[in-house]
């Protein structure tokens, strides 16, 4: 190897960044203790810029294109050099290649809830989310302000600080807003511009802008948003009445189709039981009406009380039960007489059917003898 070849690779000719991270905003140019030649060919590319940085001071910012690092094209590195008009010497700076392009679906959301006062519902708690897009448009300041001597700066390394400027400004737009909670699902645009609007004075303090910002969702807590839903199921319903003759139809008409089970067996019961139950109703002059209010069914009778028997002793066994009627016969024909022993559920012991007072009436409501033909 020659002298000359030696000496050429100690000196960087060509400078150029090719990303393929899609996250990477700022890449530092490793120039391995290398000096820069003077007349290096500098490639910028489109949705990047490169910033030179010498001994701590930022020199000069490049755009888009091709150049030839010469002192008329080195302005401020010139004269922070110090250099004469055509000398033409090697030099050590460090390069940033700084991505300008957008870098879209950044995340933000509310880590806590947002206290709001709202018309209808008075004092609610919000939660929000949404995404964002960004992009740098001043990669000086952006150097200056956010990277540092960063060598490789990504997206996630600014998004934790623009999710705090987003969600602060979100927050106090929402509590002033005066909005409905049920109103704001159509007028997240409107919000979103809002927010945006807001907070482009303080991101543009980072060489930042904020291009698209989207409001997807802001919701209320769970037990709040149960309660909407009972809400809105009751508006649905409309008359409870009626939903509850119609939902008693459906029960009976589901249980008559079950197949197999009870279900079978009572479907015929089931069914009319269905038609009675809407029987019992009538059109009146304002809607339906149950039947008894219009007086067209009279009330069902009571039910019939069941008939007291008795047990009688006679040869020392016990014969029975007998009815009051069946004992009346025997009355007659003179086999049961008032001392006759008798016993019923619930009495206390044997009596004698003259201390029974049920029975003793059988025997004064007995003709007298029939007299004897003379």
């Amino acid at each position: 190897m020659g002298i000359l070849d030696f000496l050429s690779g100690e000196f960087i000719d060509v400078i150029e960044w090719t990303d393929d991270t899609r996250d990477t905003m700022v890449w530092r140019f490793e120039r391995q203790g290398h000096a820069i030649k003077y007349g290096a060919k500098l490639t910028v590319r489109e949705g990047q810029a490169a910033v030179f940085v010498h001994e701590g001071q930022l020199a000069d910012v490049f755009g888009p294109g091709l150049y030839l690092l010469e002192t008329n094209n080195l302005p401020i590195l010139t004269s922070l050099q110090h250099w004469d008009h055509g000398f033409k010497s090697p030099f050590k700076s460090e390069i940033y290649f700084v991505n300008t392009t957008r870098f879209n679906n950044q995340k933000w959301g509310t880590k806590n809830p947002i206290i709001a006062r709202d018309p209808e519902f008075g004092p609610v708690r919000l939660r929000a989310y949404g995404t964002y897009s960004m992009r740098v448009t001043d990669p000086a300041k952006f150097m200056a302000e956010i990277v540092g001597t960063d060598g490789e700066f990504t997206s996630d390394e600014i998004s934790f600080q623009l999710r705090n400027i987003i969600v602060q400004e979100f927050s106090r737009m929402i509590a002033g807003s005066g909005i409905p909670v049920l109103d704001m699902a159509a007028n997240t645009d409107q919000l979103g511009k809002m927010v945006a609007k807001a907070i482009a004075p303080t991101v543009a303090e980072y060489g930042l802008t904020i291009p698209e910002f989207y409001v997807e969702n802001i919701s209320l807590p769970d037990e709040v948003e149960k309660m909407l839903d009972k809400r809105t199921s009751m508006g649905i319903i409309g008359d409870l009445d009626r939903f509850s003759q119609y939902a008693a139809g459906e029960a009976m008409l589901n249980a008559s189709q079950n197949p197999g089970g009870a279900g079978a067996g009572m479907g015929a019961g089931l069914g009319a039981g269905m038609g009675m139950a809407m029987g019992g109703m009538r059109m009146g002059p304002w809607g339906a009406q149950p039947a008894a209010q219009a007086g067209a069914t009279p009330p069902p009778l009571p039910p019939k009380s069941a008939e007291t028997v008795w047990h009688i002793a006679a040869d020392g066994q016990s014969q029975g039960p007998y009815g009051r009627g069946h004992l009346g016969r025997m009355a007659a024909d003179g086999s049961f007489t008032r001392e006759t022993l008798v016993w019923t559920p619930g009495q206390d012991g044997w009596k004698t059917a003259d201390d029974v007072a049920e029975l003793a009436q059988l025997f004064t409501m007995m003709p007298p003898p029939v007299p004897t033909q003379g």
